[in-house]
């Protein structure tokens, strides 16, 4: 089984998933050598590992700042659990790319969490109004449409602009595996030519 390990594969395995010479040569003898099978594994571990260090403190952080074509521009504040991690290039690429997605797709909140209670209350009231469907599953139905309603108001629900696989949530998730740090996202900004909100 090891045999079909070579040196080539577990370092290409262990730079694509940001762990260890070790972990990334078990990941392959237990795939029996197929790279994209212990790449998958590696991953998943990777994303567990990340869910638990989505609890841990984070102070650290950059502001980071995108314009597009001189007329819609993004800032956005980034969080993470070190000021070493908050250096790094790929830090960095990880907050443009966010300031991007901001730019680009114009959310209104990080999270769910703030959307305003006033907010939720009048599109619920709109949505219960406009039901036409089984009282017995009216609950279930109008629960899914405002989920639906707010899903590209939210950055972090929102598909990710560089791979529409994938939620924004997701894609911090895998940096938070290769970082081996939490990161959140704490504020954002977005400004267009001409719009006043």
């Amino acid at each position: 089984m090891a045999n079909k390990v070579s040196i080539e594969d577990i370092k290409k395995l262990k730079e694509l998933s940001g762990a260890g010479l070790t972990d990334a040569k078990q990941a392959l003898v237990e795939a029996d050598g197929d790279f994209d099978k212990a790449l998958e594994a590696m991953r998943k571990k990777g994303l567990t590992k990340a869910e638990k260090r989505g609890d841990r403190e984070t102070r650290e952080g950059i502001v980071e700042a995108y314009v597009h074509d001189g007329r819609i521009a993004a800032i956005i504040e980034v969080n993470c659990e070190t000021s070493f991690v908050a250096k790094t290039d790929e830090f960095r690429d990880l907050a443009h790319k966010l300031a991007m997605q901001v730019a680009s797709m114009n959310p209104m909140y990080v999270s769910e969490e703030e959307i305003p209670e006033e907010d939720r209350k009048a599109k619920m009231a709109e949505l219960e109004e406009n039901f036409k469907g089984p009282e017995k599953m009216k609950e279930q139905i109008l629960g899914g449409q405002m989920k639906k309603a707010f899903a590209e108001k939210i950055l972090l629900e929102q598909d990710y602009i560089f791979d529409d696989k994938k939620k924004v949530s997701e894609f911090i998730k895998e940096q938070v595996a290769k970082m081996g740090e939490n990161i959140t996202v704490k504020q954002f900004k977005r400004i267009e030519l001409g719009v006043v909100e």
